[in-house]
């Protein structure tokens, strides 16, 4: 099973049809837990890891008795690290989880719709991921398992502090919401900054594509909450689906006023990435991301009929290095190879759709 999620590009968060899917691609759930009695990851021994480990390895079962639950365990030691740089890409496991393989460990259930890192910074991140703006699905998926975990073992956990984290912001429900977004109008329109400004002044972040530290490539930004501590889960997933609400309502107008303005040259912006994605024989993943981005608000914006390009998020994976190194079935490919590698396989995303 392990090689099917590994190979295929497609996600379950992918779909369509979901709340505001045209400019939220996806909502994540995160709960940070810890085992009662063991350090956390960064002060554990490699003993102590393991035993973390193997208690997960136990919650199997367990897992697999909820409701359209079918879930596998990956030791991460046991997989090359490109493979987990993958899973990365495909948005299940963080960077530090892939890169930090030792005594580390994922559940995951096969239509990727949950996962559970073991001994990242916390023993447990529990992380359920879905489709458009569903806070409310993916938050109900992660406390269930939340909840089976819990009957099975001991979590840490103070009375006035809540839930124990090895990050004090995470301290309290242990709840990181957040949502991804296209925003390419709000860019192209210059308000992102000062959407960015707006958002932190209230006590969200705005991270990049992979989350913390890392750029909003393709115009994809990640919304979620600061602090976890003094609010309950629902007060916290309420107060991101207000503002996100009104982040994809500026969003839609900045598109409105970008094509009621500058019909000709947005047109054109958007005709011109087609062309470059159809023909181009080498593309970087920046300038992938750059020009998908701009099919993707042309097919939003009806300049261009649905396109397989306008499969934004699966393309966003099928273009990442790692993804790409995976598919070529090569001892490693150097960068002009990767390039070449990417165009072929978007000019092959078109052709067989007959566009």
């Amino acid at each position: 099973m392990i090689e099917n999620l590994l190979d295929q590009p497609f996600a379950n968060w992918m779909k369509d049809g979901a709340e505001d899917d045209d400019i939220v691609l996806a909502s994540r759930i995160r709960l940070a837990r810890n085992l009662e009695g063991i350090p956390f990851p960064q002060r554990a021994n490699i003993e102590q890891l393991a035993k973390v480990v193997s208690q997960m390895h136990e919650s199997l079962d367990d897992l697999n008795a909820m409701k359209q639950a079918d879930y596998m365990f990956v030791d991460l030691e046991k997989i090359p690290l490109l493979e987990r740089l993958v899973l990365v890409e495909k948005y299940i496991i963080s960077p530090d989880h892939a890169r930090k393989a030792e005594k580390r460990a994922l559940l995951v259930n096969v239509d990727t719709t949950a996962s559970i890192m073991v001994n990242e910074e916390d023993h447990i991140r529990i992380q359920s991921i879905m489709p458009g703006l569903n806070l409310t699905e993916a938050f109900s998926l992660a406390d269930q398992i939340d909840d089976t975990i819990e009957n099975k073992h001991d979590i840490a956990f103070n009375e006035q502090l809540g839930y124990l984290t090895a990050c004090p912001t995470n301290l309290g429900t242990g709840l990181r919401a957040s949502v991804m977004l296209h925003l390419p109008a709000l860019v192209l329109t210059k308000q992102m900054n000062h959407i960015v400004n707006a958002v932190t002044q209230i006590g969200l972040t705005v991270r990049g594509l992979y989350g913390e530290g890392s750029e909003a490539n393709g115009n994809i930004f990640q919304i979620s909450n600061q602090l976890a501590l003094g609010f309950t889960e629902q007060a916290i997933i309420d107060n991101l689906y207000n503002i996100v609400k009104q982040v994809v309502d500026h969003e839609r107008a900045g598109r409105a006023e970008l094509y009621r303005e500058a019909t000709d040259t947005l047109v054109d912006r958007v005709w011109r990435s087609y062309g470059i994605l159809r023909y181009a024989r080498s593309i970087s993943g920046q300038e992938a991301l750059s020009m998908l981005s701009d099919v993707r608000l042309g097919c939003d914006l009806g300049i261009i009929d649905k396109s397989p390009l306008c499969n934004f998020n699966e393309l966003m994976v099928i273009t990442r290095p790692n993804f790409l190194q995976k598919l070529s079935n090569q001892p490693e490919l150097d960068s002009v190879e990767r390039r070449q590698l990417r165009a072929t396989i978007i000019r092959e995303k078109i052709k067989q759709e007959g566009i």
